[in-house]
């Protein structure tokens, strides 16, 4: 089993950063990729970037340039600069065994951190 506890959201104004952060812990060796995911209110859950264990990442279209994932131990991090009111969602961490922002990949999840950008 991998525990996941998500952290670092908020709320903040259009433009505004936040730094997320994912602590995980347990067999966490078993873990190839993880990532962030997150779900805006009346939306479906959509995935938005995603590491592995040789530092690859890749990145929904929405936030590539402005977020930044990355990792260090067992935890990972996103690094969102230039927020805009679209981002407000509830972000979640995830471990899975692929490197892919296809949610149904993921076999852990986090309890997520909810972030809200205002106009």
């Amino acid at each position: 089993q991998v525990q996941l506890v998500e952290s670092g959201g908020g709320s903040v104004q259009a433009g505004g950063s936040l730094r997320l952060s994912c602590a995980a812990s347990g067999y966490t060796y078993s873990v190839y990729s993880m990532g962030w995911f997150r779900r805006a209110p009346g939306k479906e859950r959509e995935g938005v970037a995603a590491i592995n264990t040789y530092g690859s990442t890749i990145y929904a279209s929405s936030v590539k340039g402005r977020f930044t994932i990355s990792k260090e131990n067992a935890n990972v991090y996103l690094q969102m600069n230039s927020l805009k009111p679209e981002d407000t969602a509830m972000y979640y961490c995830a471990a899975g065994p692929a490197l892919t922002l296809w949610d149904a990949n993921y076999n852990y999840w986090g309890q997520g951190t909810q972030v809200t950008v205002s106009s």
